[in-house]
């Protein structure tokens, strides 16, 4: 019984970080990247206000909640489908914390009216790391839905 009570917030809490990861890489990310950087800079210092902590807590509730089903959930190939999405949604948590968020803080310093000379225009990798974690956040969600079909 307790596998079916978490099974429903792993589904949801693992759909909403794939939705939003997904979202983001479909509409955001091309959007930002069409941008001079000036407009990029504001765009990102007003675009990253509410995702901390709403996105992490999320990512890591998910985390635990697989973990939990891995724990609880009786032989059955489902578990090690659980642990697997565990791994990748803290993958997503590590991608996010190491690579994203540093880049979210250096352009949140930045002066969109007086860019340096030596910009380096972080995008690129910012999109890369982003890409990886939105794989990563789907093959989570995808784990999870056979899992619970399975358990």
């Amino acid at each position: 019984m307790i596998s079916q009570t978490l099974s429903i917030p792993a589904l949801i809490g693992s759909g909403i970080v794939a939705g939003v990861l997904f979202a983001v890489a479909l509409n955001t990310v091309p959007a930002l990247m069409s941008m001079s950087p000036d407009m990029y800079i504001r765009s990102h210092q007003s675009l990253q206000r509410n995702w901390d902590p709403t996105m992490p807590v999320i990512v890591l509730a998910s985390a635990a909640t697989d973990l939990g089903l891995v724990v609880v959930v009786e032989r059955s190939p489902g578990r090690g489908l659980f642990a697997m999405a565990a791994v990748c949604l803290i993958g997503v948590a590590i991608v996010s914390h190491l690579c994203n968020v540093p880049i979210n803080r250096r352009v949140r310093r930045l002066d969109p009216d007086f860019i340096p000379a030596d910009w380096l225009d972080p995008r690129p990798a910012w999109r890369g790391w982003h890409l990886l974690r939105t794989a990563l956040a789907l093959i989570a969600l995808a784990l999870n839905s056979v899992a619970v079909t399975l358990t």
